[in-house]
């Protein structure tokens, strides 16, 4: 594990499978890393609309609920009433509703801040957009950083060799970055493609927590 040959072994499968997507495909995504580009307003809020709704439900779903109420939106403006009648979550769709109402002024501030951490923090005071989420949605916008969920965690530990994974704590987040710097040399890659392409595998389980469970390396 966690060699090139291993990390490029997982991305072609994925591919193979029709999956290599999240708001964007794989490819967009390692371009947009590679080469960040600066979104328009409605850009920006589409953006911040679908990690909204991804918290919760797989891809697939999340994809469908937002190609259509981001359809509306476009259409008739976010119309609240109308909204919740295509999805009936009152603090989702009034996030989604007030981020689209202020969407000029909230992506002017999102570029405005002069650093990468800056802008995470940024994203993370936004309507239902927590720190994890943040970087989900940094991600998406161009800023080469990882979400540290449970899967990732759970990665970061088997490389490290540590027995017991808890939350997020600095060891944790220590060897997840450790093993992020080893993939970007063994792939050079941005370590926020490499995040997708692990989060995806694990999600297919072409990588088994299983096995990461019986070799010891976790509890």
């Amino acid at each position: 594990m966690f060699t090139a040959e291993w990390f490029f072994g997982l991305e072609k499968k994925i591919k193979d499978l029709g999956a290599d997507s999240d708001a964007q495909s794989f490819d967009e995504i390692r371009e947009m890393l590679s080469r960040p580009r600066v979104f328009t307003a409605d850009e920006f809020a589409t953006m911040c609309a679908y990690v909204i709704l991804a918290g919760g439900f797989s891809q697939k779903t999340a994809k469908r609920i937002h190609k259509n109420i981001m359809k509306y939106i476009y259409k008739n403006g976010a119309d609240f009433d109308a909204l919740f009648q295509m999805f009936h979550n009152k603090n989702k769709i009034s996030a989604i509703c007030k981020i689209w109402e202020n969407r000029a002024g909230l992506c002017d501030g999102f570029y405005n801040c002069a650093t990468d951490e800056s802008r995470l923090a940024y994203l993370g005071q936004l309507p239902h957009i927590g720190k994890i989420t943040a970087n989900h949605l940094g991600r998406n916008l161009g800023i080469d950083v990882v979400k540290y969920d449970v899967w990732i965690r759970r990665l970061g530990a088997l490389y490290a060799g540590i027995r017991r994974i808890d939350d997020l704590t600095p060891e944790i987040k220590s060897a997840c970055d450790d093993m992020f710097a080893h993939l970007v040399r063994e792939t050079g890659l941005p370590r926020g493609y490499i995040d997708v392409v692990l989060w995806k595998a694990c999600q297919l389980k072409l990588i088994s927590m299983d096995f990461c469970l019986r070799s010891g390396s976790l509890m």
